[in-house]
């Protein structure tokens, strides 16, 4: 029997801590509705980022290409276990800072998301897991369709709702009027 890389473990252990300290900060476990819903497909709504899955979803597996795709670049000599570790820190990092009262107050300042109030635990730790799938899936596929499948998830939720990793990192570091405006008429 194959023994599990540590670095899996420690993935792991990542994550519950990330939870852990969401919990402590007072984020909400499930959202406040009560009860947990695989998808929640309304953008503009109290219970976005509150369920299993969502519009965001997307985002996280892209994380996990770009994730896998960058640390098969400059940390090829680790083992996938190590790399997989590292990219969970990111993520969980990430999920972290996103949950800030500084950056939620900022999103629901410069997007059109005004009832926004920060990603329940259970959504973190899917957004966490949805990571994990595209890492999976970039060490699976051939580098073109982790290509074609990154920008294939970025168009599909930019035509569906208006925004998409790329337009989330530019509202986040350099909101612009115009984009705003376009994303609000939806």
């Amino acid at each position: 029997m194959r023994r599990v890389h540590y670095g899996y473990w420690l993935a792991l252990a990542i994550t519950v801590v990330m939870a852990a300290v969401m919990l402590w900060w007072g984020r909400e476990p499930i959202c406040k509705c009560g009860y947990v819903k695989l998808w929640h497909g309304a953008v503009v709504s109290s219970e976005n980022s509150q369920h299993i899955t969502d519009w965001y979803t997307p985002s996280h597996i892209i994380h996990g290409l770009l994730f896998y795709g960058l640390l098969w670049l400059v940390a090829w000599k680790l083992p996938l276990g190590w790399r997989f570790a590292i990219a969970t820190a990111i993520e969980a990092g990430w999920e972290l800072l996103e949950n800030t009262d500084r950056v939620i107050e900022h999103y629901r300042a410069v997007t059109i998301s005004l009832d926004y109030y920060g990603d329940s635990v259970l959504n973190s730790v899917c957004d966490v897991a949805a990571m994990w799938l595209g890492f999976a899936l970039a060490r699976k596929l051939p580098v073109w369709a982790s290509v074609v499948l990154a920008l294939g998830f970025e168009a599909f939720t930019t035509w569906m709702i208006r925004d998409g990793l790329a337009l989330n990192v530019l509202m986040l570091l350099w909101p612009l009027e115009a984009v705003k405006d376009w994303q609000g008429a939806l």
